[in-house]
């Protein structure tokens, strides 16, 4: 039986719209999915007992990260990352590529991989598609993800070609690597905002053959009407019956915008880091709990939110939390945050299974962006 499975349970006529189901050793995960965030083997201020208090089913962990801190022998010392952390569903690893080449003045890529400075202490290292592939089998992650390269925007065809031959190499070499059986291996798709780019990528991870395909390289500076296209174009060529992945996606209508065009999983820091500064996510739009017309507001920050802060607190309160820096304010949002992201995956799971993608699409659009651009 292989490691990780994909089925579709409904589709919806009216779009690209489907509900799944990812099969993996440590559980399933209907998608369309949102993967909390969790970067250094902890989504910042949740446990993983609140993680399934909001209804997270799979969490990310960031390679990059945890080979610099704590190291790859000893998350394999402590059992594996399921046990480092305490967290027994599913886990998604990223290759580390993404964060390697966001160091822009510190890295150089050859053809065996990219040498960096780690942002830690500065000292030299070196990530290539064995290290990277050794060490997420070594966390022992449900599905882990090829190496690849991800040019900035914007970037010229020339440049943006020759780094996606050079990545195409890489995943071939990582599935070459990949131990069948212990973990789901998906692709990325590169080839920044050029269609001939992103088939040229799509046709040789087919012939490469992977459990599933993300799509790599977007939400990088690029205008979001661009995003959305490439993502709907890139989606569209790849396999209906494995499950496609969105990295680094996004906002709310981000989302509900790119599930209409057929993708399956997401994450972003957005959630949690938003909480952080004070901001929540609502139906109607974002809000500022900081600003001073919440100085009186006694109703809770989303009134049919059902997560343990809007049952228990109010605005006023949160928002005096966080004028005396208490911990509580930043625990209390992002509990709010990620409840809302992923009472959101459920709603639009069931819009598709009821053939009302379109019609939620069109609603909830229109009711977020009444005060999207409030402050």
């Amino acid at each position: 039986m292989a490691a990780m499975e994909f089925k579709i349970l409904k589709r919806d006529n009216s779009s690209s719209a489907r509900v799944g189901e990812i099969s993996t050793p440590h559980g399933s995960v209907m998608t369309p999915c949102f993967m909390p965030v969790g970067t250094s083997a902890a989504v910042k201020t949740m446990s993983p007992r609140e993680l399934r208090e909001v209804g997270a089913q799979i969490i990310l962990a960031n390679t990059y990260h945890l080979i610099l801190r704590p190291g790859t022998e000893i998350i394999k010392k402590a059992g594996g990352l399921h046990k480092f952390m305490s967290w027994d569903g599913p886990i998604l690893t990223d290759s580390g590529g993404y964060q390697v080449f966001s160091l822009a003045e510190r890295r150089k890529v050859t053809e065996e991989g990219v040498h960096f400075q780690s942002h830690v202490d500065g000292s030299a290292c070196f990530l290539g598609p064995e290290e990277s592939i050794k060490a997420q089998e070594a966390f022992g992650a449900d599905i882990i993800t090829t190496l690849d390269e991800c040019p900035p925007f914007p970037c010229e065809h020339e440049k943006v070609r020759e780094s996606l031959e050079t990545t195409l190499r890489w995943e071939r070499r990582c599935k070459e690597l990949h131990q069948e059986g212990e973990s789901g291996l998906f692709g990325i798709v590169q080839g920044g905002v050029y269609r001939d780019l992103r088939e040229r990528s799509v046709e040789a991870l087919l012939e490469t053959r992977f459990d599933g395909y993300a799509i790599g390289g977007l939400s990088v500076g690029e205008p979001t009407s661009q995003m959305y296209e490439i993502a709907e174009f890139t989606a569209s060529l790849l396999p209906e019956d494995k499950p496609r992945y969105l990295m680094g996606v996004g906002t709310p209508i981000d989302i509900v915008e790119c599930v209409w065009r057929g993708v399956d999983m997401f994450d972003c820091v957005l959630p949690t880091r938003n909480a952080r500064n004070g901001k929540a996510f609502t139906p109607d739009g974002p809000i500022n709990v900081r600003s001073a017309k919440f100085k009186e507001d006694f109703s809770p920050v989303q009134a049919d939110c059902d997560c343990y802060g809007c049952r228990n607190f109010t605005r006023a309160y949160i928002r005096h939390l966080l004028n005396v820096d208490e911990i509580l304010a930043l625990r209390l949002l992002t509990t709010h945050n990620l409840r809302f992201y992923l009472q959101l995956m459920s709603r639009l799971r069931g819009a598709i299974a009821a053939g009302a993608t379109e019609a939620f699409r069109a609603a909830f659009k229109e009711g977020y962006r009444r005060r999207e651009s409030s402050p």
